[in-house]
């Protein structure tokens, strides 16, 4: 009797030739863009005057008066509560969710949904500055210390704090879901090729210590979420440094530049001021920043070898642990195969407590935005054109920049060109990994003035050809997949990755729906204008009306989004594992 032949594997040329198409992309909307502003940085000029060449004078200044410095610290103290919310409370909840079984945890990811796709940071800015009248309708009022250059930093520290804490605590709560998965993985389901497939893996002599009787605290619980903890603390920091909408809409900087933050120093330089010179120094230290912070966390992401996959569908939730009678041999882990992820009666109870005080303070926090929404007039901010402006380039760009992605996922992380190690390959895409419109901004807009563009739909699209987090992301979800198949490359790694790279598409799109820097650059005619534009048109005009806080997130838009992840929370981002140095993912309930 003959055993079947194994699948054959594609060439890993062809892993080369799938990434060569991000390469590209990083290379003409990173590189270039990060050379030129860099370039523009030694200069002074802009729009109104031909640039000189001045070296380091730009930087001298800008460090020497103490502005970078003042803006950079202002910056990173926004940073400081949401930072909080998602190291410490974003992993507390995981893991009481976790603990609570599934339908709590289900119900958990359906609520924590609702925080994501609802999230707009201007309408959020816009619903805070009804505090500023005189009448100010409950938590609103806090904005009233917006006026006091005394108060207005802390007092803007405790609205960013409060208009993001659903969303960060959330998506954290996301990625440490699937890090709970990681430790014993029950005998059936394939491990590593090579590790969890030799013969007498199972059943080897003092083997169990490692990952099998250690069971899931030890085994792969504890790494996987310490490494995703570093992950989600460096990205809620590298975040926070590219804040905005928030300073834009509610202070402008002021009152005395007591609230400027980096993106708003370089947003008055380099376009307010029409010098170039000192607003691409600034993008440039902020850039530079950020490289070393993207650099950071996919150095340790792939040096803790990192991956993603899929617990199968049709496995049964476990249930608590049992003790059970040791079966022949020394090392029989019939408590371990039993261990769950459910603590009974108690652990469901704790779960449920934590999501309702989540909830609870969730309600609190987003109710100025949730009374604006129902007190907005209806304006042209949520016209059908404002929508066509918003979601078109939105969406459309969201499909390219991860498409792109996507295929280079698939060479690096599937098909593996330098085998064991070419995750290391993200390495040369790491420094934009959180890098936004913002700090590549003067750059852009300037190619996008030369190419005659300004004022046309066509520059609402966003300049970024690949999107760098979705590569991360899907790289380390084909890395896993790739380890634990024994199915072809197109039904092992491909199917199983795709709907992650429509998921990512989604939220993409709603990233760049929020934008609000972008188009604010590229289009000054109405016509032309987003809906975030046209909220803040409304927030500087002399109508006596309010501005319409709901027009970002029209609920015709919010319940589709809502739809699209709820299913793909239950049906898919519910069975994700994340997994450190080959630990093995258990196989709970999908």
């Amino acid at each position: 009797m003959t055993s079947p032949t194994p699948p054959q594997a594609p060439s890993p040329a062809l892993g080369w030739l799938l990434a060569v198409p991000a390469l590209l992309g990083t290379l003409i909307s990173l590189v270039l863009p990060t050379a030129q502003t860099i370039w523009l940085s030694l200069q002074r000029g802009g729009v109104l005057r031909e640039s000189t060449y001045v070296g380091f004078a730009n930087y001298g200044k800008l460090l020497g008066d103490g502005e970078f410095w003042r803006a950079a610290w202002f910056t990173l103290s926004l940073v400081a509560l949401p930072l909080l919310v998602a190291v410490v409370v974003a992993p507390l909840l995981a893991v009481a969710l976790d603990r609570a079984g599934t339908w709590p945890r289900r119900a958990g990811r359906i609520a924590l949904s609702l925080a994501i796709v609802t999230f707009s940071p201007v309408g959020v800015a816009a619903a805070w500055t009804r505090g500023l009248a005189p009448d100010a309708p409950g938590l609103a009022g806090l904005a009233e210390g917006l006026r006091d250059p005394a108060t207005a930093p802390g007092t803007l520290r405790l609205i960013v704090a409060a208009g993001t804490f659903g969303v960060v605590c959330a998506l954290a709560v996301m990625a440490f879901l699937p890090a709970l998965r990681a430790g014993s993985l029950p005998q059936g389901f394939s491990g590593a090729p090579g590790i969890s497939d030799a013969p007498g893996f199972s059943g080897t002599p003092g083997f169990s210590g490692a990952q099998g009787l250690a069971g899931p605290s030890r085994g792969g619980v504890a790494p996987a979420m310490l490494v995703v903890g570093v992950v989600v603390a460096i990205a809620t920091v590298a975040v926070g440094l590219q804040t905005f909408s928030f300073g834009l809409v509610l202070t402008r900087g002021g009152p005395e530049r007591s609230t400027e933050t980096l993106a708003g120093l370089q947003y008055d330089s380099a376009f307010r001021m029409a010098e170039f010179g000192p607003g691409a120094s600034v993008a440039t230290l902020t850039g530079v920043i950020l490289g070393v912070l993207g650099t950071a966390a996919t150095a340790v992401a792939t040096a803790s070898r990192l991956s993603v996959t899929l617990t199968p569908r049709t496995a049964p939730e476990p249930g608590p642990a049992v003790p059970t009678a040791p079966a022949a041999g020394p090392t029989a882990a019939g408590p371990v195969a039993a261990a769950g992820r459910e603590g009974g009666s108690v652990g469901m109870a704790v779960g449920i407590v934590a999501l309702v005080v989540f909830l609870a303070v969730a309600l609190v926090c987003a109710w100025p935005w949730i009374d604006g929404v129902l007190a907005s007039p209806g304006s042209a901010a949520d016209s059908l054109r404002s929508q066509v402006n918003t979601w078109v380039p939105a969406i459309g760009g969201a499909v390219v920049s991860v498409g792109v992605a996507y295929l280079a996922a698939l060479g690096i992380g599937g098909l593996r060109p330098l085998g064991r190690g070419s995750e290391w390959l993200l390495l040369a895409f790491a420094p934009w990994l959180f890098v936004g419109t913002g700090p590549l901004g003067v750059a852009n807009w300037q190619n996008m003035r030369n190419m005659g563009l300004i004022d046309s739909f066509a520059a609402l699209f966003p300049p970024l050809l690949v999107s760098v987090p979705a590569l991360l992301v899907l790289t380390l979800l084909c890395k896993g997949l790739a380890e634990r198949t024994d199915k072809d490359f197109f039904g092992g790694v491909f199917l199983p990755s795709l709907p992650m790279a429509g998921i990512l598409a989604g939220a993409v799109a709603l990233v760049n729906a929020q934008d609000l820097l972008w188009p604010l650059l590229v289009a000054q005619k109405p016509t032309l204008f987003t809906a975030p534009v046209a909220q803040m048109a409304q927030l500087g005009s002399f109508s006596s009306a309010g501005p319409d806080v709901g027009a970002a997130t029209p609920l015709l838009v919010v319940a589709v989004a809502l739809v699209a992840v709820v299913a793909a929370q239950l049906l898919y981002l519910d069975r994700l594992a994340i997994t450190t140095n080959g630990s093995r993912a258990r196989t709970a309930a999908a």
